[in-house]
Formats: structure tokens, sequence, C-alpha cells
């Protein structure tokens, strides 16, 4: 029955699964059955899942418009540019956690955001940029 719901509404059973875990944590007794403990635990992982993808992203984003920066210095874009290099890795600090450290490789961020560079910028082809991720050069990325 909550597999059902789960796969037609999950916000309805995300809420009844709420209701039921709130209510066996004050102590009253609820019935086992009704409480979907297979997706309860695929959800909490999802969550915590979620949290390290929106840390990785927003450390992805800095490098990328770092590497703008340097692949298109003249472009009028510039200044946006490094005010997001700055405003990303603080929006990351803000969610990072010790634990996440472990599952976050800067290298394999630096390779996605060289990969997601443009080939051109406004018809400019880019400067060449490091094809390696250089700690040294990523002040904003030593928090990771």
């Amino acid at each position: 029955m909550t597999d059902d719901l789960y796969d037609r509404d999950l916000v309805a059973w995300s809420e009844q699964q709420a209701a039921l875990l709130r209510r066996r944590a004050a102590g009253e007794l609820v019935n086992d059955a009704e409480l979907d403990w297979p997706n309860i635990a695929q959800e909490i992982e999802s969550v915590g899942n979620e949290q390290v993808h929106a840390v990785r992203s927003f450390f992805t984003r800095a490098l990328e418009h770092d590497l703008k920066v340097k692949a298109w210095p003249l472009s009028p874009d510039v200044p946006q540019w490094q005010a997001e290099t700055r405003r990303f890795p603080s929006e990351a600090a803000a969610r990072l956690t010790e634990p996440m450290r472990q599952r976050i490789d800067r290298e394999t961020l630096y390779r996605r955001a060289l990969r997601a560079l443009p080939e051109t910028m406004n018809g400019h082809v880019p400067l060449p940029v490091p094809q390696a991720f250089a700690p040294e050069a990523q002040a904003d990325l030593k928090t990771v």
C-alpha cells in the first residue's frame, strides 16, 4: 500500500511516513507495516546525496567562472565571473560538512569545469587555460 503511494505521490507518501515516524518517536505504538522502511532509507540517503551534489555543483561553477576569466580576460563579463568565483565557494562552504570533504575530488570538479567551457565566447576563442587542477591557483577552493 505505501509502495503504491510512494510511486503515485511522493509528497503524500513523505507526509504520511513523517507523521508515522513522529508518532513512533513520541512513544506511540504504530503499525510497523505502515512504515515503508526501504523507501524511507532510500529517501534519507537521497537527501545526503543531494547535499553533496549541491556542494560539488557550487565548486564546479566557481572553477568554471575562474577558467572563463583566464580564457577570456578582455570579456565585458569578467567582473560578473569574478564575483561568481567568490560567491559560489561561499555558498558551497555554507553547506559543506567535514564528512563531505572525502566525497569531493577537486581534480574531478576541475575536469567538469573544463568540459563546461564554451569553445568560443562572443566569437572569440579562449586563451590557453591550465588543463590540470592547480590547488595553489584556486584559493577559493582551499576549503575542500
